[in-house]
């Protein structure tokens, strides 16, 4: 299971793995408060991509399209994080942005949602 939560909300253990998502380390917030175990700054949106969108939602439709146009040269980080959600059950993608629903985690999510699909009817098809 793919989660999604912002780095100030409290850490829990239904969270199971987490992975902050952003380029950027969430502002004011420390290491051992965040429990992070992984920090994937490369599966982010690029730095200018984060500064058009910056946080706008008129931008939102836009960014979304721009967003998965980059995740397109990811696969390898995109693969990490669906093993990961194999190995350890519960993937918690965690992120600093304050809009809940229009970030790039939430992009993320969707992506890695489809992906498993995919990689699973595709191991099925080739698994006999």
């Amino acid at each position: 299971m793919i989660k999604i939560k912002r780095a100030y909300e409290p850490v829990e253990d239904v969270d199971g793995f987490r992975i902050l998502v952003d380029r950027l380390w969430p502002r004011g917030i420390s290491k051992e408060k965040l429990k992070l175990d992984l920090w994937l700054k490369d599966i982010a949106p690029s730095t200018e991509l984060r500064k058009w969108f910056a946080h706008d939602p008129d931008k939102w439709q836009e960014f979304q399209k721009k967003y998965r146009e980059e995740l397109k040269n990811k696969k390898t980080i995109l693969l990490i994080i669906k093993d990961l959600e194999n190995k350890n059950g519960t993937v918690t993608l965690v992120y600093g942005a304050k809009d809940e629903e229009h970030n790039n985690a939430v992009v993320l999510k969707e992506k890695l949602e489809g992906y498993g699909t995919i990689v699973t009817n595709v191991s099925r098809t080739h698994g006999g």
